[in-house]
C-alpha cells in the first residue's frame, strides 16, 4: 500500500539528533519523487508541530485505523 499525501505514519527507529523516537506518529505532508522521500509532521496534543522531517520510506510505516487485506 502506496503512502500518500495525508496518510498517519510512525517512525521505526529513533531519531536522537531530532529528540524523536521508534513509534511517534506523524502526518505526511508532502510527498517527493513519487515516494522516495516524505515530509512529515509531528504534532502534540495541543496541536503544536515539534517536528518537521523529510524521511525515507524504510524510516516510517502506515497506520491503519481499518482492517486491511493481507497477501497471503
Amino acid at each position: 500500500m502506496p503512502i500518500k499525501l495525508f496518510d498517519v505514519v510512525a517512525l521505526t527507529a529513533d531519531l536522537p539528533e531530532e529528540s524523536l523516537g521508534q513509534g511517534q506518529v506523524g502526518a505526511i505532508v508532502e510527498v517527493y519523487n513519487d515516494g522516495e522521500a516524505f515530509e512529515v509532521e509531528f504534532v502534540d496534543k495541543n496541536g503544536q508541530t515539534y517536528g518537521l522531517l523529510t524521511l525515507r520510506p524504510e524510516q516510517i510505516m502506515l497506520l491503519h485505523y481499518e482492517p486491511v487485506k493481507i497477501a497471503a
